[in-house]
């Protein structure tokens, strides 16, 4: 259905369903006269849509920003999946409405992407870094904390950053018998893995923050490089990472991160180092997923 014809249709008295598919701060900016919100990102959608009509049969238009959006595609998609029996969309929606001099409604101030600025505290509470080591036919995964860290940003560029990793935190998830459980955190923190009683706190200084080309929102938008400090050695670590921020005042950084442990010294378990192993060979590479929040004082 074109503008057009949509508008032919609202004028018609003809019943229908005018549903504004975008989020509720999109629908209050703007919106076509008479809709109603339901947004096609919220997991009962399709739930919404049933209170809304609970006839199957109701002549149901739904729109959403336009061209480039799968909004209202998707919105089609699983309505008519559900069961309801006449729905259509609007083509090209608010922006080929907008483009054929139809009105909207709403207060005009729609959404925009927060300015990210000054310097940000690491919130170590709610931060967290999960880990995952490896050997030939099993792993084990768990979390370690942070002891405090720091983002400076001005004008949304990252010009540095600095964590402290607080390697006495090293939890384990998976294994479920106490004694067990103890074992292995005693085996990672001794010298053949963290060496807590020498190094207790892991450190990541970032050097340089490269706004990666092309990044969308939830996809990776800066290449990270830096120095890793860890057993007492410094490496150089580069990654990329998604950095983002809902209103300005909590930056919150998420990265995928995959390291050599004998880079640092621990060599434990290594077949490049041991030979005759077996069964006790242990993976070099030990994966990282980093979710950091930071705040804004």
């Amino acid at each position: 259905m074109n503008a057009e014809e949509l508008n032919s249709l609202r004028i018609s008295g003809q019943p229908h369903l005018l549903v504004h598919v975008l989020p509720e701060e999109v629908f209050a900016a703007e919106r076509i006269p008479g809709s109603l919100n339901a947004c096609v990102y919220e997991m009962g959608f399709v739930d919404r849509l049933r209170e809304l009509s609970p006839d199957p049969h109701t002549v149901i238009v739904v729109y959403g920003a336009g061209a480039g959006s799968m909004d209202a595609e998707q919105a089609l998609a699983k309505l008519v999946s559900a069961g309801f029996l006449n729905v259509m969309s609007l083509k090209d929606g608010l922006d080929a409405w907008r483009a054929a001099g139809f009105p909207v409604e709403g207060h005009g101030r729609l959404p925009a992407d927060p300015v990210i600025d000054g310097i940000y505290q690491v919130d170590t509470a709610g931060s967290v870094i999960r880990w995952t080591g490896r050997n030939l036919f099993n792993h084990h995964h768990g979390t370690v904390g942070l002891l405090a860290g720091e983002i400076h940003v001005s004008h949304g560029r990252l010009v540095s950053a600095c964590f402290e990793i607080d390697l006495t935190s090293v939890l384990c998830e998976d294994l479920t018998d106490p004694a067990w459980n103890r074992m292995l955190i005693r085996h990672l923190q001794d010298s053949d893995f963290f060496d807590i009683r020498s190094h207790p706190v892991a450190r990541f200084v970032v050097d340089s923050a490269e706004a990666l080309p092309g990044a969308t929102p939830g996809t990776p938008n800066f290449l990270l490089r830096g120095a890793l400090t860890l057993r007492g050695v410094t490496r150089e670590l580069g990654f990329p990472a998604v950095i983002a921020s809902a209103d300005g005042t909590r930056v919150t950084g998420q990265a995928q991160v995959e390291i050599d442990r004998t880079d640092f010294g621990s060599i434990y378990g290594s077949s490049r180092f041991f030979r005759f192993l077996g069964k006790h060979v242990v993976n070099d590479h030990i994966q990282l997923h980093l979710k950091i929040h930071a705040d804004r004082p």
